[in-house]
């Protein structure tokens, strides 16, 4: 048996730089990874997936432009779309293992499991350390069609090896990663159809946020099919039959499954250690990321924190900082997502329904895109602008904006939070005409009866 000062079990972003950071400073740091260098977010999740809509968007803005007097005739060579993804993941992944090998990171290409107390074994080769970090993400929980199991179905971890478009798409799921990815196959060419077993997309958002993007949607042309499930798979001749429990009969080239993730937990054997799961699997832990076993941390996804990059990455911020001896936990932040759909969702602290059901006394003003000078002038009218305050504080307490890179201005709300301001503070602000941003103050100014929108002229 080895020894040594740090074990980290998976490459994510948050592994990562916890395992650089302390090689780098002189500690012995083991790292184990089964799979690819940098976890889901490098290999089947952010990176490619922004690099895929980066083409797709521009596809689908160029088709949009019709209203705007522009005509173009769009022709999308998808095999250097995705060989142009493939190649941008590649140069992130040997930037992981370039900054893993200069920090002296000892890196073990195996599936790492716990034989004792603090004691993992992979690959041949059984390490001990009184410090060890859980960093093992999720992966796609797959749905027990009768069929599926027997057909080359797609997820998004093969979904960015596809050589060829395919003519019909078929999606199930209407999460984040079937809205991205099956818009994004829209725009390139792809008929595409959403097979969502509830009654919206997005529905752990407002349901405005939802028929927005359902308007957007189908505007792309994109089939949807809400309230149905998926009662029989079937795969003949390169062709997908899925079989819905209305009765209908949808055909496509290609299935992608997008119904949920699941922790990368079962291969740990944590039942020989102290360390517990939740009944979904994930691992438990304390508000300073510690495990129910002294001396054995989790951090990101597996440990149901948000399933976000970002989320990830500070959990190592903050784990550092607490095993430096700082006063920190992993609810001292203000927590913002988006969606890469067209429009985005930028989202930033609680909505108003989350406000009422803690006990706050809140409230919440919003401003329609249709009344933004900018949108106006653009030909993007679809979305809104949303923030809510606590009344008694006049705090702000969340946002929620929908429309043209809103994943860029919901950072505004952030700052604003972080900084404790009030909605006074935004109301106040003089931001620059005609911009996006310029109607953020005048969503604060509704506030104070001020409902004049953005364009002069209105």
């Amino acid at each position: 048996m080895e020894t040594a000062d740090v074990i980290v079990i998976g490459s994510g972003q948050g592994g990562i730089p916890l395992a650089a950071d302390f090689a780098s400073s002189g500690r012995n740091v083991v790292l184990f990874e089964r799979d690819a260098l940098g976890g889901s977010c490098i290999n089947y999740g952010c990176t490619p997936s922004k690099a895929f809509l980066a083409s797709a968007h521009a596809a689908g803005r160029a088709r949009q432009a019709a209203k705007l007097g522009i005509h173009a005739q769009i022709e999308v060579d998808f095999s250097a779309v995705m060989e142009r993804v493939r190649s941008i993941r590649s140069q992130f992944n040997q930037g992981v293992k370039r900054r893993l090998d200069s920090a002296g990171v000892r890196v073990i290409c195996a599936e790492a499991a716990f034989t004792g107390e603090r004691t993992v074994s992979g690959g041949g080769v059984t390490v001990q350390a009184p410090l060890i970090v859980i960093n093992t993400g999720t992966s796609s929980t797959l749905p027990d069609f009768p069929g599926l199991a027997v057909t080359p179905y797609l997820t998004n971890r093969n979904f960015f090896d596809l050589q060829q478009i395919p003519p019909r798409l078929l999606v199930v799921g209407g999460g984040y990663i079937a809205l991205e990815l099956g818009q994004g196959m829209a725009r390139l060419g792809s008929q595409t159809e959403l097979i969502v077993r509830g009654d919206r997309l997005l529905a752990q958002e407002e349901s405005d946020v939802s028929a927005v993007l359902a308007d957007a949607f189908e505007q792309d042309g994109i089939g949807l099919h809400f309230n149905v499930t998926v009662q029989q798979v079937a795969y003949t001749n390169r062709v997908f039959t899925l079989t819905l429990n209305n009765g209908e009969v949808l055909n496509g080239e290609a299935l992608l499954i997008a119904t949920g993730r699941k922790p990368n937990t079962q291969a740990l054997n944590s039942a020989v250690t102290s360390v517990e799961l939740d009944a979904q699997g994930f691992i438990k832990i304390d508000d300073q990321f510690q495990t129910t076993c002294a001396g054995i941390y989790a951090i990101g996804d597996a440990a149901k924190q948000p399933a976000f990059t970002h989320v990830s990455w500070e959990d190592y911020r903050r784990l550092k900082a607490i095993l430096c001896g700082e006063h920190r936990t992993r609810n001292d932040r203000v927590l913002g997502y988006a969606v890469y759909t067209e429009p985005q969702v930028g989202r930033v602290g609680m909505t108003l329904e989350q406000a009422h059901k803690q006990g706050i006394a809140a409230s919440e003003v919003t401003l329609p895109m249709a009344h933004i000078a900018r949108s106006i002038e653009w030909g993007h009218d679809l979305g809104f602008y949303r923030m809510v305050i606590d009344t008694d504080t006049n705090l702000i307490l969340g946002a929620t904006l929908v429309g043209y890179e809103t994943a860029e201005l919901v950072h505004v709300f952030l700052s604003l939070m972080e900084a404790k301001a009030t909605w006074q503070v935004l109301e106040q602000s003089v931001h620059i005409h005609p911009t996006y941003g310029e109607a953020l103050p005048s969503l604060a100014r509704l506030l104070v009866g001020d409902d004049m929108p953005t364009c002069p002229n209105m």
